[in-house]
């Protein structure tokens, strides 16, 4: 029979419950990842759109999704051992990411009596719904999870070292 015998036994024992404690406790790795699929996000703003995102017609110098700044502002990103989260709570987030079609309904004032379009004054106007065309933000390029894919390598090399 023919035996091997490691030298630094103590060594590698060290390092293999290294290894395990790291894929047990894993929110070390999940908060890097998180901030890793914020950042892409953010991305996606920044560029309008990874691929570009449809513009809005009504709007010729305005930017999709960005007029207000409120549902770039509300993406969160959370972790706990065992996943990331990124996403938002807004109620209309998911129209701009998914696209579709809103509801037909009523237009009032806000802050004046009445409603003016091309010299017709009213008190309400009937919207028919708008068509939405899906732009989507929460979405990660290649190279976004090559990304990711280097997040995890480097914490377990961490963990090796």
């Amino acid at each position: 029979m023919i035996e091997i015998k490691i030298n630094n036994e103590k060594e590698v024992f060290e390092l293999l419950e290294r290894l395990s404690q790291g894929v047990r406790y894993n929110a070390p790795l999940m908060r890097t990842l998180a901030g890793t699929m914020q950042s892409a996000v953010d991305q996606n703003f920044q560029a309008g759109g990874r691929p570009k995102w449809l513009g809005v017609k009504s709007r010729p110098n305005g930017s999709p999704l960005i007029d207000s700044g409120a549902l770039r502002n509300s993406i969160r990103a959370s972790w706990d051992n065992d996943e990331a989260i990124v996403g938002t709570n807004l109620a209309y987030a998911a129209i701009h990411q998914f696209g579709g079609k809103t509801k037909p309904h009523k237009i009032k004032p806000v802050t004046k009596k009445a409603l003016s379009f091309g010299g017709i004054v009213r008190k309400s106007v009937n919207h028919p719904g708008s068509n939405i065309p899906a732009r989507p933000f929460l979405v990660l390029t290649p190279q976004d999870e090559a990304d990711i894919l280097e997040d995890v390598q480097d914490y377990f090399q961490r963990l090796i070292k």
